[in-house]
């Protein structure tokens, strides 16, 4: 059996799940790569990735580079001397890092690749309305997302599934298949697959001001999708239009009703009977459950209602 020195790299609560089962299941590891403190908060204090804080709760090492070409960092990996390199939800790793360790670098990836390579794989997974995803362990290579797949594993997305909550399944899913990728290794038993190029590729961009903003053109499933898919975080957004004032407002939880209207699309009321407000779209209404203005808290469509009212003549774009 091979004698693993895992060098573990990750920097958001993503990868701490997956670090805590390796922990769990006693894998040899000798340190962990996060990013370097940064401020964080209104008082702008240096404020730690997840992964350090794990990790210095577990007494492991901690290396926080800012340049992995730096000597002191290439010092450091001759100095911890990992033979296999495992990433979750990392930063682009030079050549002279991924092709150091003599069992190479692996990384884990939220989605059944080769779809949805890139930076929010679990995001447009929502987003598209797709009804299973999974996780994929591969060997990194030259290009983002495209080395030789080791393993993956699946998992359905159900109708009320936002992002927090198939993060989490996905952690606990990916966690279970980075160790079972880490005992392959370790037995000799890998069986590399070539990622296939003669599919039709949905990408996974990194999630920005404009392709977060709701489009009420769009079909009412596709809207309700959007907001699922960047619930809780980024955020759906949409403008308000209040008069002659235009608001930023976030949006978190919607519902979609088929009805036949004559509204204007994006025209608004406030519905009695949802307890919410009405949004008119080209096939029907999606109603805002929850929302929040600027400078305010998230709050209920009828608590927003009771503290500032609704006039039909409030509409989005």
């Amino acid at each position: 059996m091979n004698k693993l020195r895992v060098l573990f790299m990750g920097t958001p609560e993503f990868a701490v799940g997956i670090l805590d089962q390796l922990i769990n299941a006693e894998v040899n590891i000798v340190g962990a790569v996060t990013a370097p403190d940064k401020p964080a908060g209104r008082g702008k204090r240096l404020s730690s990735s997840a992964v350090k804080q794990y990790a210095v709760k577990h007494q492991l090492e901690v290396l926080q580079p800012t340049n992995l070409k730096s000597e002191d960092f290439q010092n450091d990996l001759n100095r911890l001397n990992p033979n296999l390199i495992i990433v979750v939800a990392f930063r682009m790793l030079p050549k002279v890092v991924w092709s150091y360790p003599s069992y190479g670098t692996f990384n884990l990836h939220a989605s059944l690749l080769p779809q949805y390579r890139g930076a929010a794989p679990i995001n447009w997974a929502i987003i598209n309305g797709e009804k299973e995803t999974g996780v994929t362990t591969f060997f990194i290579d030259e290009k983002i997302d495209t080395g030789n797949i080791i393993g993956s594993k699946r998992i359905s997305i159900s109708d009320e599934d936002n992002v927090e909550s198939l993060h989490d399944k996905l952690m606990s899913l990916g966690g279970e298949l980075v160790v079972e990728t880490v005992r392959k290794i370790e037995r000799n038993e890998l069986k590399e697959i070539p990622q296939p190029n003669d599919q039709f590729l949905k990408p996974a961009p990194k999630l920005n001001r404009e392709n977060t903003k709701i489009n009420w053109n769009a079909n009412g499933k596709d809207i309700v999708n959007f907001v699922r898919g960047l619930t809780p975080f980024p955020t759906a957004w949409t403008e308000l239009n209040v008069g002659n004032e235009s608001l930023k407002v976030k949006i978190f939880k919607v519902e979609h009703v088929n009805k036949i209207h004559s509204l204007n699309i994006g025209s608004s009321f406030y519905d009695k009977e949802h307890k919410s407000i009405g949004v008119a779209v080209n096939d029907g209404f999606v109603y805002l459950k929850e929302l929040q203005l600027p400078g305010k808290k998230r709050m209920q469509a009828l608590a927003l209602v009771n503290g500032m009212g609704w006039k039909n003549h409030f509409y989005f774009v």
